[in-house]
């Protein structure tokens, strides 16, 4: 059996790490296993031995710092909030992306505490196959998400920058957008569904359908909004802009953590190809009304 050195053996600056991998591992604990609580099933049950052994690791390092610490209350606030936005596999993907890049620490403690060799290979194997058995039923539509996403900023960003220029008008720019945005819903998860009915994969050709229509739907709603609260079409344009741009980077985010892919690359190509086809439309409108005569 390992005997842990007494406190005062141990420089401070090792303690100091030890206190904060400590309430790391306990605060952890608290969100799985509250995670878990709200869980059913074998979703619930795997994360509930995550939970168990966080609170095993926190243990050991409490037997070094000799204390108790009290787990980061808004930490655990903020990843329930997260829990409930963007489902499980996102919320335990950053939890443990987070750990991953304290992997130096453990290296540095290997010399002088003699667990934590063993806590950095659970870490990163027992729980990875843990991670692993979790089932959510939202990662198999990310790709009707995506179509629904990918679809509406591109098509409606360069509707509305054509829209923008060539009306001229904020009301009747988002009166055109939001009947073009409701018709295009309602067609791309109608050819989602008769896709999915086509294929006979394994995913519910109904769901898949919500899935691309509720995605479809909110960007419409984020893109639309600015030109019924301000004036000035240019302005309305750019808070479009800057809201297509939201949208991009947390669902690229989201994309990027739960499929373990890196988010650059996504993320300025979709800015790149939206962007780009809002540029696009936006000197047709300007040619339309220079060339061809429509006036606002």
């Amino acid at each position: 059996m390992t005997v842990p050195p007494r406190t005062a053996e141990l420089p401070e600056e090792t303690l100091k790490i030890l206190r904060d991998m400590q309430r790391n591992e306990s605060t952890d604990a608290v969100i799985y296993a509250r995670l878990g609580a709200r869980t059913p099933g074998e979703n619930g049950r795997v994360l509930a031995r995550i939970a168990a052994e966080e609170e095993k690791h926190a243990r050991i390092w409490s037997k070094y710092t000799n204390r108790t610490v009290e787990p980061n209350r808004f930490k655990v606030w903020f990843f329930l909030l997260l829990g409930a936005l963007f489902g499980l596999t996102f919320v335990v993907n950053l939890l443990e992306g987070a750990e991953k890049q304290t992997q130096h620490v453990y290296e540095e403690l290997k010399g002088r505490i003699p667990e934590a060799q063993w806590i950095q290979e659970q870490e990163e194997e027992h729980e990875a196959r843990l991670i692993a058995m979790i089932d959510e039923e939202r990662l198999r539509y990310i790709g009707s998400m995506v179509l629904g996403l990918n679809d509406a900023l591109v098509e409606l960003t360069g509707a509305l920058a054509g829209f923008t220029l060539a009306l001229g008008d904020t009301r009747t720019v988002g009166l055109a957008g939001l009947i073009t945005g409701i018709a295009a819903t309602l067609s791309m998860a109608a050819s989602e569904y008769l896709s999915n009915k086509a294929e006979g994969g394994e995913n519910h050709p109904l769901k898949a359908s919500v899935y691309t229509g509720i995605a479809y739907l909110i960007t419409v709603v984020v893109l639309l909004l600015p030109y019924f609260v301000v004036r000035s079409p240019l302005t309305a344009l750019f808070f479009c802009l800057v809201g297509a741009a939201t949208i991009i980077f947390v669902f690229t985010f989201f994309v990027s953590v739960v499929h373990k892919k890196p988010f650059r690359p996504a993320f300025f190509g979709m800015i790149a190809i939206s962007f780009g086809v809002a540029l696009i439309s936006f000197l047709i409108g300007w040619a339309a009304k220079r060339w061809l005569g429509v006036e606002a």
